[in-house]
């Protein structure tokens, strides 16, 4: 192919008879010196288009190669906007900032699964119907009693949640909005009451029920916390502080729990299979682990004294510091930002975590340092979240828990919108075929 041809194409303006650059992709195969002229909406190619570039007639097709994702979209979605590069977030276009400020829990569960903030009589319906929903069928209970004395509660949500698919056979019927409805408020509903049970199994305590006179946080707040009192009054600071943190971890746009949760979706089975899907993507400590390992990592450097050793041990590669950086935030995680001021409320009402004075020096020293600032490393919203669960009195082992709670309503909102995405088919990824080819088989006796 001669130079100028490589010219043409590569600034994307193919003559058109005008001046104006059309809204397409030229690409010259170098294989066989073909042109093709791929379409581009919405700043992206249908990777399927690439099939149309071949060698033959008989070759399957170009196909995009991209190890999880990092530059595919599996989707079109209305439900979350992020910007990473200028820490943006955005539930239905709303800023996090404002609903976070502003708004409840279950105000955001709503705009975020029906795409508008609700009228004051939609809300009051909302949150009774969800309220009364909170009480698990007395089996369900049973169920979560049947685990081991030291099972990770983690692993009794997510059998747990699954297993709600058996009290509800009816959930499979997807195409019947009545239906989607009441399991939407089901989902969201008993999903405080099961991780509830969970963190009360580990700790040996019989269950609490739900208590239809409080909030959804302080609900919740209850079910954990009560012990002899015949009503349990939570403390205003931590029943709000813990509903902002609920806001904050709805919804974060195509993360691997959401994408699961669509994956598993996309077959058609029922939405408490689907969410159990999620539920079991944020298990991994790479998900819905991440702030333990913060804490961790604080209390390895002990004392306020260590924190520039232990940056120097992170910049000779020797440390890793947990809780900064992210996949998608390239400037400072607008969650993280709240969260902080957050934590001053709940330390109000349980006394000052030792650990705050070490983490703010270290968030002080790191970004104040050319290291961290070049590489654009600035606190995510697991640096102070785990912080927080520490000082309600939870194990590390219910920190992905409490991610699960609120993120559950997002959930349900990808879902929804995948029902309705008239492109979307079941999932079913290319793969690059690497192993051996048509091989003889070897019988026992001679191998």
């Amino acid at each position: 192919m001669s130079s100028e041809s490589e010219t043409a194409v590569s600034n994307g303006a193919a003559s058109n008879g005008t001046d104006e650059p059309r809204e397409s992709l030229s690409v010259v195969d170098n294989r066989t010196g073909r042109a093709y002229e791929l379409p581009i909406t919405d700043g992206t190619i249908k990777s399927l288009d690439l099939r149309k570039i071949k060698v033959s007639e008989d070759d399957f097709g170009l196909m995009g190669y991209d190890p999880a994702f990092t530059n595919t979209a599996s989707t079109r979605s209305s439900v979350t906007f992020i910007d990473g590069d200028v820490g943006i977030l955005e539930y239905r276009g709303y800023p996090i900032e404002q609903l976070a400020e502003r708004s409840t829990y279950l105000e955001v569960a709503y705009l975020l699964i029906h795409g508008e903030l609700p009228t004051k009589p939609q809300l009051d319906q909302w949150t009774h119907d969800i309220t009364i929903h909170t009480f698990v069928h007395e089996n369900l209970k049973s169920f979560l009693q049947g685990f081991r004395y030291d099972a990770h509660p983690m692993g009794m949500l997510l059998s747990s949640v699954g297993a709600l698919s058996t009290f509800y056979p009816e959930a499979n019927q997807i195409r019947d909005a009545e239906n989607i409805n009441i399991q939407t408020i089901r989902l969201i509903a008993k999903m405080p009451t099961l991780a509830a049970f969970s963190y009360r199994h580990i700790r040996g305590m019989p269950y609490v029920y739900p208590d239809n006179d409080l909030s959804y946080a302080g609900n919740f707040l209850s079910m954990i916390y009560k012990v002899a009192e015949l009503k349990y009054q939570p403390d205003p600071r931590l029943e709000r502080a813990l509903d902002i943190l609920f806001i904050l971890h709805a919804d974060h746009e195509q993360n691997c729990s959401t994408s699961a949760v669509r994956a598993v979706g996309s077959s058609q089975v029922d939405p408490y299979s689907a969410i159990a899907a999620g539920v079991a993507a944020l298990y991994g400590p790479l998900h819905g682990g991440a702030n333990e390992a913060v804490l961790r990592m604080l209390r390895r450097i002990e004392k306020v004294e260590n924190v520039p050793d232990f940056i120097e041990g992170v910049k000779k590669g020797e440390e890793k510091l947990m809780g900064f950086g992210h996949r998608v935030y390239k400037n400072f995680d607008p969650r993280a930002t709240i969260i902080k001021k957050a934590c001053d409320d709940v330390f109000e009402v349980t006394g000052v975590n030792p650990l705050l004075a070490i983490a703010k020096e270290l968030e002080k020293t790191a970004l104040e340092d050319e290291y961290f600032i070049s590489r654009k490393l600035y606190p995510n919203v697991d640096f102070y979240s785990g912080l927080i669960y520490e000082a309600l009195g939870l194990p590390v082992e219910m920190f992905p828990v409490m991610f699960a709670i609120p993120r559950t309503s997002g959930w349900i909102a990808q879902w929804r919108e995948l029902l309705g995405d008239t492109e979307q088919k079941i999932a079913r990824p290319r793969q690059i075929y690497t192993g051996e080819r048509s091989l003889d088989y070897i019988s026992l006796s001679q191998r």
